[in-house]
């Protein structure tokens, strides 16, 4: 669909990014967009909430290539559906799904036959390939979208789209063993659901983050300690999860494991990875894995799980009108938790 709309043709508010760089610089820009007509086997939401991920700061400031100028990000989307295109049959119009990061894969390659579609040769990313959420109408392939839990309402269900569900995957490759003990490293929109359900199925969390009212938040979610980035923790850790994109925190995260312990590295965009003395903070079987978007068994999963744990979700608000200002405040760490985008008035 071209950005240009026809005379006459409906239009939307929205911000793109034309060109990737500092915040100083503005790269998230307003817009008036055509409203998308959804096609064969797809929807389209009216847009009540969307989630502001660091993935969007890494594609409004270029620490990822961009993939589409004029991108709309956003990946975090509650909607409710307002257009079916044809063949479309898994929802009626008017229910309140969500639209999450992966939004297409080929089913085909060698990774999507043995399940493991995060891996997927030839995926396609929404808010980055193809426009997301920063906008007042969205479009999605439905089999990539998700029914959301009555539990939440609007703006909590938004940062459990990318922020639970990735905290989710860290978790499971962090193979935290059953009652034992879960450090956390850095403590925002992701690591604040993620700690709920490691104490959920018993793990002891303790949190290292640079914020003190991220650790207050930590405390009053109920993990055993809250300290700085670079502090050791209480007591040795059986697996660790980093969620701050500093790369820094590598060395110190593995020193901190007991043996046999595994660090998931949660992000998508890390700063490098200073040398690591592999007796002290390698041998013993200390492992390192990476993690790399989701599967949609991943979301449902969580989304279940999310509603039996009765995960508290602290999420903020944020006007439409202000999205350049989210980005700014995620960037400067003034938001505990996740913020959120608002719908704006119709």
């Amino acid at each position: 669909m071209s950005d240009a709309a026809r005379p006459g043709a409906p239009t939307m508010r929205a911000w793109v990014v034309e060109e990737p760089g500092p915040l100083d610089q503005r790269p998230l820009r307003r817009a008036r967009r055509p409203v998308p007509e959804p096609g064969p086997g797809e929807v389209r939401v009216r847009v009540l909430a969307c989630g502001v991920c660091r993935t969007d700061l890494h594609v409004a400031m270029g620490d990822l290539p961009l993939h589409r100028r004029g991108v709309v990000p956003g990946h975090e989307i509650v909607g409710r559906v307002d257009r079916l295109g044809p063949g479309a049959d898994r929802f009626e119009v008017g229910e309140r799904i969500g639209i999450a990061w992966l939004r297409r894969t080929c089913g085909t390659c060698r990774f999507c036959g043995r399940g493991a579609e995060n891996l997927c040769l030839e995926p396609a990313f929404t808010g980055w390939d193809a426009d997301g959420g920063y906008a007042e109408y969205a479009v999605v392939d439905e089999a990539y979208t998700y029914r959301l839990p009555d539990a939440f309402d609007d703006v909590t269900a938004a940062p459990l789209l990318c922020a639970g569900i990735i905290g989710f995957r860290a978790l499971e490759r962090a193979e935290v063993p059953p009652g034992r003990r879960l450090g956390i490293y850095g403590f925002g929109g992701s690591a604040h659901l993620t700690a709920q359900l490691a104490i959920h199925r018993g793990a002891t969390v303790h949190v290292m983050t640079r914020s003190d009212s991220a650790r207050r938040l930590a405390l009053d979610l109920g993990c055993a300690s809250a300290a700085g980035a670079f502090d050791e923790p209480p007591e040795p850790l059986d697996s660790a999860i980093l969620f701050a994109p500093a790369g820094d925190l590598v060395p110190v995260a593995l020193g901190a494991l007991d043996r046999g312990g595994t660090l998931a590295v949660a992000g998508i965009h890390l700063s490098e990875i200073p040398p690591i003395d592999y007796a002290r903070e390698l041998f013993q079987e200390r492992q390192v894995r990476s993690v790399t978007a989701n599967t949609r068994d991943d979301g449902e999963r969580f989304l279940r799980e999310a509603a039996e744990a009765r995960v508290r979700v602290h999420a903020v608000p944020w006007p439409f009108d202000d999205a350049a200002g989210a980005l700014d405040a995620l960037w400067d760490d003034r938001i505990d938790g996740a913020a959120v985008l608002v719908a704006p008035p119709r």
